[in-house]
């Protein structure tokens, strides 16, 4: 485990999941991101098991920081914009992946999928028994989310990795929060607003027909 991910803390997640919405419910791309790379941290923490997810999301905010950083960097300040330039200057394909295969659209729906099976994995662990199997709570959390993107071979190695995981006790500790009771109540405070930044997004790339890009 090296510095940046030992370091990692639930708090810096709630602090920018919390900051990603501004008054107008649009989402923040630097919160987003920053928050994303608090996520990678915990998962990292927790050893190889999630290296899956943690090499793919690592390289997805490589490129989205790329494009903050670029020559066209201010309509990637918020996913409202990004989505209505990419859309409205035919940056993103619709039907193949062939002449923008790193657009941001694409790119964020990829970070998206996985917050979501995050999310419901985070709150199966919040609310679940002590003795709860976390092999099933992530299991759950993964065919109810990610695994529809997934072929057959990919889910079937996921799972059986899953088999593996450390207990509830471990992860709630890895969060940093302090007890697993104070890591369940962080949670309590934290999951609403990553639940809220993601419905934002469903309901932004639903409207623009964008959930299903390739």
């Amino acid at each position: 485990m090296d510095g940046l991910e030992s370091d990692f803390n639930l708090k810096v997640v709630l602090v920018s999941f919390k900051q990603c919405l501004n008054e107008k419910e649009e989402v923040l791309l630097d919160h987003y991101l920053a928050g994303w790379r608090g996520l990678v941290r915990f998962l990292n923490s927790l050893g190889a098991i999630f290296s899956f997810i943690s090499k793919d999301v690592t390289a997805k905010l490589q490129i989205m920081e790329r494009l903050r950083s670029g020559p066209q960097r201010e309509p990637y300040s918020s996913l409202q914009s990004m989505v209505a330039y990419e859309v409205g200057n035919q940056l993103v394909d619709l039907e193949r992946r062939s002449r923008h295969p790193d657009s941001g659209c694409r790119t964020v729906l990829r970070l998206h999928r996985a917050l979501r099976w995050l999310q419901l994995f985070l709150e199966g662990l919040r609310t679940s028994p002590e003795d709860a199997r976390t092999a099933v709570l992530c299991t759950d959390s993964y065919n109810a989310s990610l695994a529809a993107y997934h072929p057959w071979i990919i889910r079937r190695a996921v799972t059986m990795a899953f088999c593996t995981l450390p207990t509830r006790k471990v992860f709630l500790e890895a969060m940093n929060v302090g007890s697993p009771e104070q890591a369940v109540e962080m949670l309590g405070e934290a999951l609403p607003f990553i639940e809220h930044v993601y419905n934002v997004s469903q309901k932004l790339y639903a409207e623009h027909s964008l959930l299903d890009l390739p």
